[in-house]
């Protein structure tokens, strides 16, 4: 009785505590403490010295919060070795963490079709990209997404030809992305959608309880991760990493 009345109290402890969840910029962990042991033990270490020279450019930039949280970024470039993926997509770049990551990781003939509306953002990460002898790598288009997936479309031989896309962008087109890159991306590649999370905020069951610079892409966001749920084309992961990070692999 003892032991069952213990359990009872420790389990009690345990919900509230996993209540107290962080929806700043430590990401989605229980704590501030608890990501900065993830970060500083398990990524910061393995951090390649550039990635950390560009992300420390940024740390003042207004909108630093938008770059990808460098535990994603370790996960990401774990799933491009898995691949041995050489051709991707980016849509959404801003300063390009994740842009030179990819490229840092993919092989030397690797390429990367990088898109932005920013192309001030993206100069930001400019110097460290060539610094790292890998711009050969990258295409950048300063444009929105669509037109440049649909022109990709135009031509057969772009079907199934990438391995792995990443999006970071607009919340409003992520199911117009989804149906594109799943025509680009071959069965068996990996689509990887930022910030499927928002911030914690999509277990809130209305806008007003919203941050209010969250609320711009609260409902999109949501209604994106039902749909991906419910699609037989992908075989999918959401992990707490960053701002939420989903992973989809095509598998038709």
């Amino acid at each position: 009785m003892i032991f069952l009345l213990y359990c009872c109290k420790m389990y009690s402890e345990m919900e509230h505590t996993a209540k107290v969840v962080s929806h700043g910029p430590s990401g989605l962990l229980q704590s501030d403490e608890l990501y900065d042991y993830v970060l500083t033990t398990s990524v910061y270490p393995r951090e390649a010295e550039i990635l950390k020279e560009l992300r420390d450019a940024i740390a003042n930039h207004p909108q630093s919060y938008m770059a990808t949280a460098p535990d994603g970024g370790q996960f990401m470039a774990l799933l491009l070795k898995l691949l041995n993926a050489k051709k991707t997509i980016e849509v959404g770049v801003f300063t390009g963490y994740s842009l030179l990551l990819t490229a840092l990781t993919i092989p030397h003939d690797g390429k990367i079709i990088a898109i932005d509306v920013d192309r001030e953002a993206y100069e930001i990460g400019l110097p460290f990209i060539k610094k790292a002898n890998v711009e050969h790598k990258v295409n950048f288009v300063e444009s929105q997404g669509l037109p440049v997936l649909d022109k990709l479309l135009e031509n057969q031989e772009n079907e199934s030809s990438f391995d792995f896309a990443f999006v970071d962008a607009d919340r409003a087109n992520l199911k117009n992305y989804h149906e594109r890159l799943l025509r680009l991306v071959r069965v068996g590649g990996v689509i990887m959608y930022d910030n499927t999370l928002w911030g914690g905020t999509v277990t809130l069951a209305d806008l007003s309880a919203v941050h209010p610079m969250r609320q711009f892409a609260w409902k999109d966001t949501i209604e994106f991760n039902k749909m991906i749920a419910g699609d037989p084309r992908v075989d999918i992961s959401q992990v707490a990493l960053g701002d939420g990070m989903t992973i989809c692999r095509r598998i038709c």
